[in-house]
């Protein structure tokens, strides 16, 4: 992964981005993969983030792999719940085939 920056020459505007190299097999050649980081603040030489849209990120703005470790027990005890609903379930169809046939 490398940052890559981008001048806009509309507005004059440098932006940086993760660029992300990517072997194709088929063509044999090299691709890349860009994703916006933010604009460079040319006083500073900071980057500042934004979400794509010329707009700032909030103060409160959390990516959701941030949010995502607090949800986690719960979802894995939502995931053990439903394998076991899922196992009573097939136990209970493999009675009622029996039953059948």
């Amino acid at each position: 992964m490398a940052i890559t920056y981008n001048r806009d020459k509309r507005s004059g505007k440098t932006y940086a981005y993760e660029t992300t190299y990517i072997w194709d097999k088929e063509k044999r050649q090299s691709r890349s993969k860009r994703t916006l980081i933010g604009r460079l603040d040319e006083a500073t030489g900071e980057i500042v983030p934004t979400d794509g849209r010329g707009r700032k990120r909030s103060p409160n703005y959390l990516p959701e792999e941030d949010a995502m470790p607090a949800a986690v027990p719960e979802l894995q005890a939502e995931v053990l719940r439903l394998r076991r609903e899922n196992h009573t379930l097939r136990e209970q169809i493999k009675k009622l085939k029996s039953k059948q046939g």
